[in-house]
């Protein structure tokens, strides 16, 4: 259990780390967010395959791979779900300061930007918390560790809208803050879930690695390749990948 709350705060502290970096360095450029991005992309990717889809297949279950299958396409519907609710308002990034009613206006969008994010973070606790669960620590810190990569990057992107739009740096830092504490309660939710019942256990991992799958390929991926850094991006998340096979054989 030590463990487990160690690993909740490291993901949600990897969150505030990356605000910390968007306070320190306003001006960051998108070609060298992107490569970080990239990076963490490819981590995520080999983390949901490594620590949660394969788990899933191997648990000793005849229809391990109908479960697995189910699980993961569930996981990628519930995001569907949630991005319909509350979509990401990627072209936040851009507000501009002008008169008072456009003003107002952007800092709606803005926090709707920011719940957003809050929202999409609640699964990617969950799923950090649900390797656990299977008693794989290597594969679970492995799961955790590419998710705490991500939240660096997404927390240095959530502080320079606000900062844009007005928002004073300890406002900006609290909220920041705020979602990556998300994380913390989703990594225990996913953890006691999984540990409850032993016959969820393999829909649980291919589900959590679903929704890992659908923000890399609907979000992280698009993201990276947007502002003419497509190359690089790709490349980062190529070392990204490899870097966590070699992470996972040293750990097993």
């Amino acid at each position: 259990m030590q463990i487990v709350l160690l690993t909740a705060l490291g993901v949600g502290g990897a969150t505030i780390i990356g605000a910390i970096i968007g306070l320190i360095f306003k001006n960051i450029s998108h070609g060298f967010k992107d490569i970080i991005l990239g990076f963490a992309a490819g981590v995520m990717l080999s983390a949901s395959v490594i620590g949660l889809i394969l788990p899933s297949i191997e648990y000793d279950n005849k229809f391990s791979i109908v479960v697995t299958v189910a699980g993961i396409m569930t996981g990628a519907l519930c995001i569907t779900f949630i991005d319909k609710l509350v979509p990401h308002l990627h072209s936040i990034s851009g507000v501009k300061k002008s008169d008072d009613d456009e003003k107002n206006e952007d800092i709606s969008k803005l926090f709707l930007f920011v719940l957003a994010i809050a929202i999409h973070n609640l699964p990617e606790g969950i799923s950090a918390g649900v390797g656990f669960g299977n008693e794989n620590i290597s594969g679970a810190i492995t799961v955790a560790l590419g998710i705490a990569l991500q939240n660096i990057p997404e927390g240095m992107i959530v502080i320079a809208p606000m900062l844009s739009a007005g928002i004073s740096k300890v406002k900006a830092f609290i909220i920041a803050s705020a979602t990556g504490a998300v994380e913390i309660f989703g990594t225990l939710i996913g953890y006691f879930a999984a540990s409850i019942s032993s016959a969820i256990l393999p829909f649980s991992l291919a589900f959590a690695g679903g929704t890992m799958l659908f923000v890399i390929g609907n979000e992280m991926i698009p993201e990276t390749h947007a502002h003419g850094c497509e190359k690089g991006a790709t490349h980062s998340l190529l070392i990204g990948f490899s870097l966590m096979l070699i992470l996972d054989f040293i750990l097993k």
